[in-house]
């Protein structure tokens, strides 16, 4: 057998490992999002608790590896070496995908993701094979693929979203209405029966989802299950309940708690027992396929017309690999702080009350807030006044919030849970296509709607965050499939060589990714540590302000030399830029600044606001700096002659004096000594004033040129919004001076 093989299937082995970390560190969100956004245990322990579900989950895992051997493609049209390919690519392509939304902390399907790679794969060397004409091979593309699996996954999108959704919303109001969010009187009375529904809840989840098709469970046992569940059923309410109220009202312990972790370890257990295949199926398909090649070879058949029919064999995957991956899917889970970025960005959706927003904001969730306003407007004026005040009572936060400063409090982490775990096993008993990830999610999002988590001021960008991920999900099909194909052509048409070339180039992003999440890291730390009584902080957001403020000036003498020699493309790009430091600088405003100042403690909140005041000045200067780029390039793109020389160096002359100043802030933040500081702005306060008499003198001017005219329009409008960045920036520099100095 070529050695080329036995370097394939090394490669699918290492792929593998890799698979598992990005996997587990994307899908860690769907069973740690309730634990860690309530609070239920210190993170340390939830993630023991779910380690331990994963290798519990990982040793029941059923085995079956027919998604990756012939649920998407027909193996027995496909030579070895195809089928060698189509997985070397699949890997490529899933570890690259699943790490690229693990850096971006959006929760993605591990399922949809592996499914359509194998579709994008075997569609590439499927259509190879039929272009190549070669003798015996079928012409017809449909022969080659599965599609009804595909459509069952499409399907199961639309139906994850919508139904967990409308189940979150509903479940979690109605509970909210039963307990409000002062919940611990009446949960004293009815927290037993609650949670011992919510545990029946999850333990029928665990049976049916987590351990049914084990391979260390037996037909027989799961016939019996099948034949008697609802007794079993009410068997698993009885005992939890009565479980539940000793411990509440003998032992005194939290028996919420125990719920959400008790949820939190299922879902863990039914994530490895069942999308353990995701991430090994493929290097165990390749495992069988080199078996049943070198048993050909045996015989002395021709490995180059040997066809794979038979991975359409079920195959009983070995407990040694399925507990190997167990573990390292447990070191993933402690070590990746992607899958924290992950986790991270549902409670962010999720939490209740303010804080700093990851998202902006997108034209449909803003017409969303206003359609939903204007419907509870509509349902105000027709409920009884009596019953809308009891409703708003019952949803009244308490002051203090949620316990320990969690995102949300138990009872909506046990409602996610429990609503999670009733979906996904019905789905599975009556097997119908839903995904763990669509479900888990979308139930969380849907009971923080119900809990007012959205409130008026951050409901346009938790929308913005859900729509983000949800368009993730179908551009995760889209990527996988076109990304395996590209991969596939690739490998297929350069042999060894694209096979290496395939493989540097995966490294590569890899690392780039790896770089890529450390700074966004690192930003959001900063975000989060933001304290107006460090000197060192102080620093670095004066820093900030400088170096923004010497950009404007670069900028602004950039687009005075583009104007001059009528450089269009140059005058786009600087727009384009003036115009995107305005908008990061309004979305820092608004997601991080005003966010943290107004938690801040009463010593640092004055030098808080001045740094809102400072932020909102930056943003004024570049503001009118984007007016000046782009009048400057719709003048020059409408083919105008540019500005006369009198008019750049004029223009050019009062900005290096501006920039001149720079330095000496500098200078004046690095020593705080600003004796100086009165002298630069009188220089300022001097400019302003040449400004004034620049835009008298051109108002005095008259002309009967059109093109002079035009050219002189431009001129002044240059002139007074100038004259508006530099009042604005004798503002931030006065500003600057308090926020220092804090007088």
């Amino acid at each position: 057998m070529d050695p080329i093989y036995y370097f394939i299937i090394g490669l699918l082995l290492v792929l593998s490992c890799f698979d598992l970390v990005v996997g587990v560190s994307n899908d860690a969100a769907n069973f740690l999002n309730s634990a860690v956004g309530s609070k239920a245990a210190p993170r340390r322990t939830i993630i023991l608790v779910a380690a331990l579900g994963i290798i519990i989950g990982s040793l029941f895992s059923s085995g079956m590896m027919e998604i990756a051997r012939s649920g998407v493609f027909m193996p027995a049209q496909f030579t070895f070496h195809d089928i060698m390919l189509i997985f070397l690519a699949v890997m490529l392509t899933d570890v690259i995908l699943l790490d690229v939304f693990n850096t971006f902390g959006l929760p993605t399907s591990t399922t949809v993701s592996i499914v359509f790679e194998l579709l994008g794969g075997a569609v590439a060397v499927a259509l190879f094979k039929i272009w190549s004409g070669e003798p015996g091979v079928a012409q017809d593309l449909a022969s080659y693929i599965n599609s009804s699996k595909a459509l069952a996954i499409i399907s199961g999108i639309f139906s994850s979203v919508f139904v967990a959704f409308i189940c979150g919303i509903s479940v979690m109001w109605i509970s909210r209405l039963i307990f409000s969010f002062n919940y611990r009187k009446s949960f004293k009375y009815l927290g037993a029966v609650w949670c011992g529904v919510a545990l029946t809840a999850i333990t029928y989840f665990a049976v049916f989802k987590g351990l049914k098709g084990s391979t260390l469970v037996t037909k027989d046992m799961i016939r019996h299950l099948d034949a008697h569940i609802w007794l079993y059923v009410c068997y698993s309410f009885v005992f939890w309940t009565v479980l539940m109220a000793v411990l509440q009202n003998v032992c005194k312990v939290n028996i919420l708690k125990i719920a959400v972790l008790a949820g939190t370890m299922a879902l863990a257990l039914s994530f490895a027992g069942n999308d353990l295949v995701n991430f090994i199926g493929v290097f165990m398909a390749g495992q069988s396929s080199m078996e049943i090649a070198s048993a050909a070879v045996a015989q002395g058949m021709d490995l180059s017309t040997l066809t794979m029919g038979g991975l359409t064999a079920p195959v009983t995957a070995d407990w040694r690999y399925l507990l190997g991956a167990g573990l390292i899917m447990v070191l993933a889970l402690m070590f990746s702080k992607k899958a924290r970025t992950v986790t991270d960005t549902e409670v962010n959706l999720a939490r209740q009350g303010g804080g700093v927003e990851r998202f902006g904001s997108v034209p449909p969730a803003r017409m969303m807030v206003r359609y939903a306003l204007n419907a509870s407007r509509v349902v105000e004026k027709i409920m009884p006044a009596s019953v809308g005040r009891f409703i708003e009572k019952r949803f009244q936060p308490v002051s203090e919030g949620p316990d320990n400063g969690a995102s949300f409090d138990l009872i909506r982490a046990s409602v996610n849970l429990t609503v999670a775990a009733l979906l996904i096993s019905l789905a599975t008993s009556l097997k119908l296509p839903l995904s763990t990830t669509y479900v888990t999610f979308m139930v969380a999002m849907g009971s923080s709607l119900a809990d007012k988590a959205w409130g008026r001021d951050s409901a346009v960008y938790r929308i913005t965050g859900v729509i983000t991920v949800i368009s993730g999900w179908f551009f995760t099909a889209f990527a996988a499939f076109a990304m395996c194909c590209m991969v596939a052509a690739c490998i297929v048409y350069g042999g060894v060589f694209g096979i290496i070339t395939m493989c540097v180039l995966a490294a590569y992003l890899l690392l780039k990714s790896a770089r890529l999440h450390r700074k966004r890291t690192q930003a959001a730390e900063l975000v989060k540590g933001r304290n107006y009584a460090d000197a060192s902080s102080l620093s670095r957001y004066n820093e900030e302000i400088i170096e923004l403020m010497k950009r404007m000036a670069e900028i602004y003498e950039m687009n005075l030399e583009a104007l001059n020699v009528e450089d269009r493309k140059r005058l786009k790009k600087l727009r384009k830029e003036s115009r995107g430091i305005r908008r990061s600088l309004g979305d820092k405003m608004a997601m991080e600044v005003m966010p943290v100042v107004r938690e801040l403690r009463d010593g640092e909140a004055d030098r808080g606001k001045r740094h809102v005041q400072m932020v909102e000045y930056a943003t004024s200067v570049f503001e009118s700096l984007s007016n000046i780029t782009t009048a400057s390039h719709a003048y020059i793109d409408n083919n105008h002659e540019g500005l006369d020389m009198e008019y750049i160096e004029d223009l050019r002359k009062m900005n290096n004096r501006v920039s001149s100043l720079y330095p000496r802030f500098r200078d004046m933040m690095e020593t705080n000594d600003y004796s100086g500081l009165d002298e630069c702005l009188d220089g300022i306060d001097a400019l302003d004033e040449e400004f004034a008499e620049a835009v008298k003198r051109q108002i005095i001017l008259r002309t009967e040129n059109v093109s002079d005219m035009r050219r002189t329009l431009l001129y002044l409008n240059l002139l007074n919004e100038t004259r508006t960045m530099i009042r604005k920036v004798l503002l931030l520099a006065k500003v600057q001076k308090k926020f220092v100095l804090g007088c």
